[in-house]
């Protein structure tokens, strides 16, 4: 696949020298841009709430803030220890990343090019997984977590995403564009399955680890039900837990506001970051190219 088809799009620049097709195009733009309006609208109301002070939140009813001091985003911030809790989530995404990378590409690698006994059945049940809705097994999961002792820790966080179905099959499919003859010579020269995927198939994965790694930052960062139930009351709460557990107490709504800033704008910052990577899952580029 040549760079200048990976960069056409639906429409090429060829058609737009149709009026019909210009026309149709602007419509479509400016609808994307209104929509696009209407779901940052929401954002940039908090971030502007977050430089009043209590009195002209509860009073005032512009949108604008009369000054744009960041004293009380400071104030906040050390008020509520936000610091502390960014540290443990990123505790636990880095867990997750490395979890999700390894586990999910070490089977989806067996599904595609070891292909053991038994391994149609496994793919089965990975499909099948994806049908079963994840709250269903919270219960069963979190007992199992108690009885093994593991409350309190970041452990069954990382090994959670470390089993992800989606991230498998993300990765078997991506595995099977690998030419082959990269693992004959391989094994040619004596290498076992498990050295010849982490020296010759992760380092040709590096377009798919991106798109699993931003994944799994958004999964570890966004989640709430698991790390409340193993973390709750213990001294490695991640934010989305102590933002829930700052709602429920007596802190002003400014101040929660500003703490939801907080919480909110690293996924914005990393969207923006890897946008093309987000949008163009399944391109395989690294390969095909």
């Amino acid at each position: 696949m040549s760079k200048k088809q990976v960069h056409n799009g639906f429409i090429r620049d060829f058609d737009l020298k149709d009026t019909s097709v210009r026309v149709i195009y602007n419509i479509f733009l400016c609808a994307g841009i209104f929509v696009a309006m209407i779901c940052i609208a929401p954002l940039i109301w908090v971030i502007l709430s977050g430089f009043k002070d209590i009195r002209e939140f509860a009073r005032e009813t512009t949108i604008l803030p009369k000054s744009f001091n960041l004293e009380g985003y400071i104030k906040t911030w050390n008020a509520l220890r936000i610091a502390h809790y960014f540290r443990n989530s990123l505790i636990s995404v880095l867990g997750s990343i490395v979890c999700a990378v390894f586990f999910n590409g070490l089977l989806g690698y067996a599904l595609s090019k070891v292909k053991p006994r038994g391994s149609k059945l496994i793919m089965g049940l990975v499909l099948w997984s994806m049908l079963i809705p994840p709250t269903t097994s919270i219960v069963p999961q979190f007992m199992n977590i108690a009885r093994l002792g593991m409350t309190g820790t970041f452990l069954p966080l990382w090994l959670a995403i470390g089993a992800n179905a989606f991230f498998v099959i993300l990765f078997k499919e991506f595995f099977d564009d690998l030419p082959y003859s990269f693992i004959e010579a391989a094994k040619i020269e004596g290498a076992g399955d498990f050295t010849i995927f982490m020296k010759i198939a992760v380092p040709l994965s590096r377009a798919i680890i991106v798109v699993i790694v931003i994944y799994a930052i958004n999964a570890a960062w966004s989640d709430f039900l698991l790390p409340y139930l193993v973390l709750k009351n213990s001294n490695f709460e991640t934010v989305m837990v102590r933002l829930f557990e700052f709602r429920a107490g007596r802190i002003s709504d400014v101040d929660v506001l500003r703490a939801i800033v907080f919480v909110t704008l690293p996924p914005v910052v990393l969207y923006f970051i890897f946008q093309k990577q987000i949008t163009q899952i399944s391109l395989r580029s690294g390969i095909r190219e």
